[in-house]
């Protein structure tokens, strides 16, 4: 297949045709699909879900692998643990209630997040006190270099904040993320303050998996940050910026009377969303075709009749007013396809 707009295949519902389109339902064909076009030389992008990918109008004149594998296979069980091997392509809100229906806990709180399994280690998905990297034990990655599957340690993966090894590197094809789960009907400790209040729980306090679940989503739809296609809101990549992080001289430096947490190495975390409002961006300012959800500040939206061009326009306008306001870089969390900020 060529030509097809890959707009229909993103949460944004934005981007040009592809040069050639590839969907893999098997891993040895997504590998094979890899393996010829670096043989070739070509470009590739592999896309899954595409809920954290922004791509431009003009398309991606190479070829696209479509990864549609599925599979989740426990390979390890103890009597307080269970290793479950997920395909990179099964969807990743499906696992996470196959594990809560199961009595798994490690990943409840990551309700609600829509892509791909293979994607979450990409990025190092989080949200509500949890992140993948807290779970995953190995990342089975097909390395074009090597023309060979590996089995990569947390190590290796290199997981930071929202980043790991895997992101802006077209070395390594997730195939399969093997996650250590603990065999409980009760969620991980609550750390997320919002969600301790939802719950009418204190910080560090377990609750039944199910009840994590439906307030963590209940929690993401009022953001828009659940998938609804009736439901521009959604339309988006969710949080388009991550949360600044600065050292802790550079805060005391900043003198803003913000909202903060520490982060690692005793530098200070920002939330993006404040200096968005407070830079003089409310929710739904819009832009051509494209504007601010009116659920969260943090998500760029596509209106129905958007571009890549007008997203990222705004994204630059939100960007430059919030560094010439508070003196604070925004940096976006999606993946950029042929289009740049």
């Amino acid at each position: 297949m060529g030509n097809e707009a890959l707009g229909t295949y993103t949460t944004l519902r934005l981007g040009g045709p592809a040069g050639t389109l590839t969907v893999a339902a098997e891993t040895d064909e997504a590998v094979t699909t890899v393996r010829n076009a670096y043989a070739k030389g070509s470009p590739l992008l592999i896309l899954a879900g595409g809920s954290n990918v922004v791509v431009g109008d003009a398309g991606f004149a190479g070829e696209v692998l479509l990864l549609r594998t599925r599979g989740i296979e426990p390979v390890e069980t103890q009597a307080g643990s269970v290793v479950l091997r997920v395909a990179a392509g099964e969807l990743w809100d499906d696992f996470v209630e196959y594990a809560v229906t199961n009595g798994w806990s490690g990943i409840e709180c990551l309700s609600g997040i829509p892509g791909s399994a293979g994607a979450t280690p990409i990025q190092n998905v989080g949200a509500y006190g949890q992140e993948v990297a807290h779970t995953i034990v190995a990342v089975h990655a097909y390395d074009r270099e090597a023309d060979s599957i590996r089995a990569m340690s947390p190590a290796e993966c290199e997981f930071a904040y929202r980043s790991s090894v895997f992101k802006h590197n077209d070395r390594f094809l997730v195939t399969h993320v093997d996650f250590r789960l603990a065999v409980s009907g009760d969620s991980a400790p609550v750390r997320y303050a919002e969600l301790a209040r939802s719950l009418g729980a204190e910080a560090g306090d377990r609750v039944p998996l199910r009840q994590a679940r439906d307030t963590v989503l209940k929690l993401r739809a009022g953001k828009g940050m659940v998938l609804d296609p009736d439901d521009k809101d959604t339309w988006s990549v969710g949080s388009f910026f991550t949360n600044p992080v600065v050292s802790a001289g550079r805060w005391s430096e900043l003198g803003l009377d913000a909202p903060h947490w520490p982060a690692e190495d005793g530098s200070v975390k920002i939330p993006a969303a404040w200096l968005i409002e407070h830079a003089g961006f409310p929710k739904g300012f819009a832009g051509e075709g494209v504007s601010i959800s009116s659920k969260h500040t943090l998500a760029l939206t596509n209106r129905g009749a958007g571009t890549t061009d007008a997203l990222l326009a705004l994204a630059r306008t939100i960007r430059d007013g919030v560094r010439d306001r508070f003196g604070v870089e925004l940096h976006p969390e999606p993946v950029l396809v042929n289009c740049a900020l």
